[in-house]
Parts: structure tokens; C-alpha cells; sequence
């Protein structure tokens, strides 16, 4: 009974995983006769590839300001709505989830006219009020706020949902209780909400961090114009998928390419038993 979904998995999923580790172990542009480097193309990755630890560092500062922002934006509008918009909350809880699933390149479209340097939205803003436009899509600070504000736009409605899920497991039991004891809605929220939702949270975190290191389509989709090179202007949102994109399908360089995939998988790999240790631990306490 297993054994067709066995097969196509093995020919979809593992065949090509085993296939592309192989090729990180060559040099190979796709036509040529492919030839073994050893450990080449890791070492040139770790040593020699400048925009290799320039994505990565990208990644760290998108995920740095997007993820508390956009945790904690799903979770005041989970608490909002299970708290103070009984009657309106499934009405709300489509409206905020909808960003989750546009398409991506309808998502690049809509911030690119908003943030327009001649034309958008945000600097007819900046006008009215008296303040200078800003080259958004031009400048590197700039550049990674409208990425920023991309993923947080994009992704707080799944964390609502999450949240929410979380929040209808809480007995409120609990919160009558604690309004006998004289506790207010921030007490509650702090004493009874939050270390309850701990799982919830430690989900959330990990899942956030390797969605992080698999950013793609919204800097590309922002950043596409010939104009410029993949990443934006001075490459300020290279993120990792971003640069293993270029190399293997801008410059054919898929054994090069492959060890870059491979590299990300041991960094998302490491950092992400570091976060279950650390979490793991807090929860422990």
C-alpha cells in the first residue's frame, strides 16, 4: 500500500537531494563534462566568497528586525481579537490572514508603486508633512526597511492564526479566576497568557528563522530592475537563496551552487538546534 507513494518519493524528493550532493563536489556549468573539485567549492564558500557572508549577514539583520515585530504584531491582534472583537473576529481574522496568501509577485508590485521614489504613496506622505522623499528602493538602510516591512506585512496574519489557535487552548477558567483576584487585562495577558502560549512560541521562532534563511521572493521581486545587480542597491538584501540563485542559474555554476545550498543547510541546521536547546531550556525552568 506504501509503495507507490514510496517510489514517487524516492524520485522526487531523495534522488534529487543525493543527485545535488553529488554535484556540490564538482565543477559542472551544465553542458561540459563535469569535473571532481573534493571540498573546492565549500572552502571557496567559507573563504573566498565575499556576497557568501554578505547574504548571510542580510538574512541576520531581516530576520533581526522582522521577526520580534511581526511575532508580536500576531499576537496583539490574536489578543485584540479573542478579547474586545468577539462579534467581528472571523471578518478580522480574513482580512489580516489574506497577505499570507497573495502571491508573492503581486505582494512585489504593490510595494514597489507604494514606495516609488517619484510617484508612490509612502513619499506623497513624507510631503504632506513636510519632510524630504526618500530614495527607497535605492539606498541600502532603505532598501532593507521596505523588505522589512514586506515580511512583517506578509506574515503577521499566519502568526495571528497561531496565536489564536493557542489562545482558544487557554481554560477561561483561568482569567475568571484571576479577575476574582483583582487582576487587570495586563496582568492576565503577562501572567497567564504569555506562559502559556510557550509552545506556541517556540514554534513560531523556529519556523520564523528558517523561513528567514529561505527569503527569495521579495527582494527579488522588489530589486528585478536591470538597473541594478540581484540584491538591491549594494547588494543590501542579498539574501543566501538569493546568491545561490545567481550563481547557479545567472553565471551556470551549479556545482558552486549546490555547495552554497549545502552550506545554508548546516548553518540552518546549527542554528536551529541551538534555538530548541535554548527554548527547550527556558521551558525546563
Amino acid at each position: 500500500m506504501i509503495l507507490p507513494f514510496f517510489l514517487v518519493y524516492v524520485a522526487f524528493s531523495i534522488y534529487p537531494i543525493v543527485y545535488s550532493l553529488v554535484i556540490s563536489f564538482l565543477n559542472w556549468d551544465g553542458i561540459s563534462t563535469p569535473s571532481f573539485a573534493g571540498l573546492t567549492n565549500y572552502i571557496r564558500a567559507f573563504t573566498k566568497d565575499p556576497f557568501f557572508y554578505k547574504s548571510l549577514t542580510n538574512s541576520m539583520i531581516l530576520m533581526a528586525f522582522s521577526i520580534p515585530i511581526q511575532i508580536a504584531l500576531g499576537l496583539l491582534m490574536a489578543c485584540v481579537l479573542k478579547d474586545f472583537l468577539k462579534k467581528t473576529r472571523n471578518g478580522f481574522q480574513l482580512i489580516n490572514f489574506l497577505p499570507y496568501v497573495t502571491t508573492p509577485v503581486a505582494i512585489g508590485l504593490i510595494f514597489q508603486q507604494m514606495f516609488n521614489w517619484k510617484s508612490g504613496i509612502v513619499n506623497a506622505g513624507l510631503g504632506l508633512i513636510g519632510l524630504d522623499s526618500v530614495y527607497w528602493l535605492g539606498e541600502t538602510w532603505p532598501a532593507r526597511v521596505v523588505v522589512i516591512l514586506t515580511i512583517i506585512w506578509k506574515n503577521y496574519g499566519y502568526m495571528m492564526i497561531m496565536f489564536l489557535s493557542g489562545l482558544s487552548s487557554i481554560s477561561p477558567k483561568l482569567y475568571d479566576a484571576a479577575k476574582i483576584d483583582g487582576a487587570n487585562w495586563v496582568q492576565s495577558f503577562f501572567k497567564i497568557t504569555i506562559p502559556l502560549l510557550r509552545p506556541i512560541f517556540n514554534f513560531v521562532i523556529v519556523t520564523c528563522v528558517i523561513n528567514g534563511f529561505r527569503l527569495f521572493d521579495e527582494p527579488q521581486l522588489l530589486f528585478q530592475s536591470d538597473t541594478q545587480p540581484i540584491g538591491g542597491p549594494n547588494r543590501s538584501v542579498l539574501t543566501m537563496i538569493m546568491r545561490f540563485y545567481e550563481v547557479s542559474f545567472r553565471d551556470f555554476q551549479f556545482g558552486y551552487g549546490t555547495a552554497l545550498a549545502f552550506s545554508l543547510f548546516i548553518i540552518m541546521g546549527i542554528i536551529t538546534m541551538i534555538l530548541y536547546a535554548v527554548l527547550n531550556a527556558k521551558g525546563d525552568d
